[in-house]
């Protein structure tokens, strides 16, 4: 999106950093989130989940944070001379390797890599185009990637990369379907745009009179479209997607100027997002929501986290609980077994991970 002016929906004064967060008896859930200690007020809208141990923030200010401690401790590894930039979206391999997106029109729309666990950072893409504006990144794997911009001359743009995050190419958009009058991608939590198994990924729009999804499984040369049921209008439409598969997947949102309210927040789809199924409001997460990614313990259980709260659906998304009342804006969840892990960030540098 252009201008996401999400930033004073920020609920008030978080809970203090490094105390567990009780759940709230909101439907007997035993999750919650244990704050940890960033040392910084920047707000958190990028974040890369590697296992319980390894996570990666970037936000305002040009701030990137790691820890490889389960939060403990995170080291500032912000990248030099980008103090004036908003990082919005962060991929990371592993503990040294790392993608990062700022976001904003024509050249403040950057990628960032390092190798070294942010000792060093390359500059591996500058969008020079005015009329572009850049919100996610996703990859499919540790080489293939895509970037998502904002309509440019009337289709959704996509910038390429096959060397993990070395280089970019832009696109040709013959194979992009024509964008709707207002309609965008929100810059949110990093998960407008996600990958799946092979080169299939998904992007998400609203802005318009309709959400739409849109789908590729060609590495983002050829896209299908597909409308959506949810909240549509200059400041809703779908925020966020997550997929367990190439098939099973949720979509979360609303509308960021009401975000105690589930206006058609959420729906599920089950064939890839050709079509998607909208979450009645009674079990629909309890506001708008901004991010939702799969736990890697459940085959079916969802948490999305949002300005007023963050839910968990223990049914694939077709019903959501609430367990916590404070602001996160993005979640990811990551690792195998003893090591997976699921974590969360947001406004005034928290960043909490999840207990269960």
């Amino acid at each position: 999106m252009r201008i996401l002016r999400v930033a004073a929906l920020a609920a008030g004064g978080l809970l203090l950093m490094g105390q567990v967060v009780p759940a709230q008896a909101h439907g007997g859930s035993s999750y919650r989130w244990e704050l940890t200690p960033t040392g910084t007020t920047a707000q958190f809208r990028g974040l890369a989940a590697v296992s319980k141990d390894v996570a990666w923030v970037g936000g305002s200010a040009g701030t990137v944070l790691r820890t490889v401690d389960g939060g403990k401790h995170w080291q500032n590894v912000s990248p030099p001379g980008a103090e004036a930039l908003q990082f919005r979206d962060v991929e990371a391999f592993d503990a040294r390797r790392a993608v990062a997106l700022t976001i904003g029109t024509g050249e403040d729309s950057r990628v960032y890599r390092t190798a070294d666990g942010g000792k060093t950072w390359t500059e591996t893409f500058r969008n020079t185009d005015a009329n572009a504006f850049y919100d996610c990144i996703a990859f499919n794997d540790d080489k293939h990637g895509l970037a998502l911009s904002d309509p440019v001359d009337g289709k959704f743009r996509i910038a390429a990369t096959s060397d993990g995050g070395k280089s970019w190419k832009v696109q040709p958009t013959a194979g992009m379907p024509a964008a709707l009058a207002g309609e965008f991608a929100f810059a949110a939590s990093g998960t407008c745009l996600v990958a799946g198994h092979g080169r299939t990924a998904w992007f998400a729009s609203g802005g318009g009179d309709r959400p739409r999804v849109f789908r590729t499984v060609d590495g983002g040369r050829r896209w299908t479209v597909t409308d959506s049921p949810m909240a549509s209008g200059a400041a809703a439409g779908i925020f966020s997607l997550a997929f367990r598969n190439t098939l099973f997947g949720v979509a979360v949102g609303g509308d960021f100027e009401k975000p105690t309210e589930a206006v058609k927040a959420a729906s599920v789809t089950y064939d890839g997002g050709r079509t998607w199924k909208l979450v009645p409001a009674d079990k629909a997460p309890k506001g708008y929501r901004s991010g939702s990614h799969f736990v890697p313990w459940s085959p079916a259980t969802v948490v999305a986290v949002g300005p007023s709260g963050s839910d968990v659906s223990f049914d694939g998304g077709r019903s959501w609980k609430q367990f916590y009342d404070g602001s996160f804006d993005s979640v990811e969840c990551a690792g195998h077994g003893a090591n997976a892990g699921c974590w969360a960030s947001g406004a005034k540098g928290a960043v909490g991970r999840l207990v269960h």
